[in-house]
C-alpha cells in the first residue's frame, strides 16, 4: 500500500470511492442510453484524450465527478455554452437520464465518461487541462472505517490539483457537516491550492439546487460548501 500522504505517488487504486448500486432504468433512459451513448459518451481508455478534438474548441473544461441523475449538470451546461463539461458517473440510470437531457436541451458542450473518476483523471486527462472540478453531494461514507473511501481527501486532492490549470478551482458541496470539516482539513493540507474563503464558501449563485440538496434541507441538515483555487 502506498503512503497516502505522499503527493508524489498516484492514488491507491484498491480503494473505491463508490459502490455500484443496482438501479432500474426507465424505458426512456434505456432508449437514450442505447441511442445516445455512442455519440455523447467517451469510452474509457488507458490513454490521454485530446480535449480540443472532443469539443472542437479550446474553451475551458470543467469536470463534474458523480453527477447523479444529471439535472444540475445539464442546467449548468445549458447556461454556460462557452464552457465545456465532462460528467463522470458510474451509475447507468443517471447516465441514461443525462443523455436524455443532452438531447432535449440540444447541448453541444457536455460529454460523459462512465467509469471510475480517479482512473479517468489519472489515465485520460492530461495535467493542467481542467479549469474546475464540481463535486456536489458525494457519498459521505459516514462510518469511520469507511472514511478511506471518501473522494475528497489526499492523495486524491493532489491528483485534482495536478489536473487543474492555473487559477482552476475545486468546488465541493455536502449536506454532511462532518465530511465538510474533514474535506476542509484535507484541502488545506493539499499543496498548490488555497481557500477562496476563510472557512466555508458562499453558495455560488450559478449552482442550481440538486435532488440530494433538497433531501438534505428537508432532513434539516446543514449544506456546507468549499471553494479552493489553484495558486
Amino acid at each position: 500500500m502506498i503512503n497516502d500522504k505522499d503527493n508524489s505517488t498516484p492514488f491507491y487504486r484498491g480503494v473505491k470511492t463508490y459502490v455500484l448500486r443496482k438501479g432500474r432504468m426507465t424505458p426512456a433512459q434505456n432508449r437514450d442510453y442505447a441511442d445516445l451513448s455512442p455519440v455523447w459518451c467517451i469510452p474509457f481508455e488507458n490513454k490521454k484524450i485530446n480535449l480540443l478534438d472532443v469539443f472542437g474548441n479550446a474553451n475551458p473544461v470543467v469536470v463534474e465527478i458523480g453527477f447523479g441523475m444529471g439535472s444540475a449538470t445539464a442546467e449548468i451546461a445549458e447556461k454556460n455554452p462557452d464552457i465545456n463539461y465532462i460528467g463522470i458517473e458510474v451509475h447507468t440510470p443517471g447516465v441514461g437520464k443525462l443523455l436524455g437531457e443532452i438531447k432535449k436541451r440540444d447541448l453541444k458542450n457536455l460529454y460523459i465518461i462512465e467509469h471510475d473518476a480517479l482512473e479517468v483523471l489519472e489515465e485520460m486527462i492530461v495535467d493542467e487541462a481542467v479549469s474546475g472540478f464540481h463535486i456536489f453531494f458525494p457519498d459521505p461514507w459516514p462510518k469511520k472505517r469507511h472514511h478511506k473511501r471518501r473522494l475528497v481527501q489526499r492523495p486524491n486532492t493532489d491528483l485534482f490539483v495536478r489536473k487543474l490549470s492555473s487559477k482552476g478551482y475545486i468546488y465541493f458541496v455536502t449536506d454532511w457537516f462532518e465530511y465538510a470539516e474533514f474535506a476542509l482539513a484535507e484541502l488545506n493540507a493539499t499543496q498548490g491550492i488555497h481557500n477562496k474563503y476563510e472557512m466555508f464558501a458562499e453558495t455560488q449563485k450559478w449552482r442550481p439546487e440538486t435532488k440530494f440538496e433538497k433531501r438534505g434541507i428537508d432532513a434539516s441538515r446543514c449544506i456546507a460548501e468549499l471553494f479552493f483555487e489553484k495558486d
